[in-house]
């Protein structure tokens, strides 16, 4: 008797957990909105392009290394204008992202 108490305790434990999970999961700065997500999926690409030029050799490490740091700061940057815009980047934003991103992808 006192296993089954204890079971349904903890399944009412995670429960809560899920419901809280859930709750906070809708929060503007974890919806993903589209210019983010279209800012995002080209610095995967970029980053993608860049291991593959490493690997074939067509990049010495140190010129990698400076592309995937460009890649950071600019997703840094993303993060910033959508920290400041309750979750999402206006489309001045995201056009200062792709003119970034495409001084990045021309060294690639």
């Amino acid at each position: 008797m006192h296993a089954i108490k204890a079971l349904i305790a903890a399944a009412s434990l995670i429960t809560a957990g899920v419901s809280a999970t859930n709750a906070s999961a809708f929060t503007p700065w974890q919806y993903n909105h589209p210019r983010r997500v279209e800012v995002n999926e080209r610095l995967e690409n970029q980053n993608f392009r860049i291991q593959e030029a490493r690997m074939h050799g067509a990049l010495t490490p140190f010129q990698a290394f400076r592309l995937h740091q460009a890649d950071r700061n600019i997703r840094a940057q993303e993060r910033w204008f959508a920290y400041r815009n309750g979750g999402h980047i206006t489309k001045g934003e995201q056009h200062f992202l792709n003119r970034e991103e495409n001084r990045v992808s021309h060294h690639i």
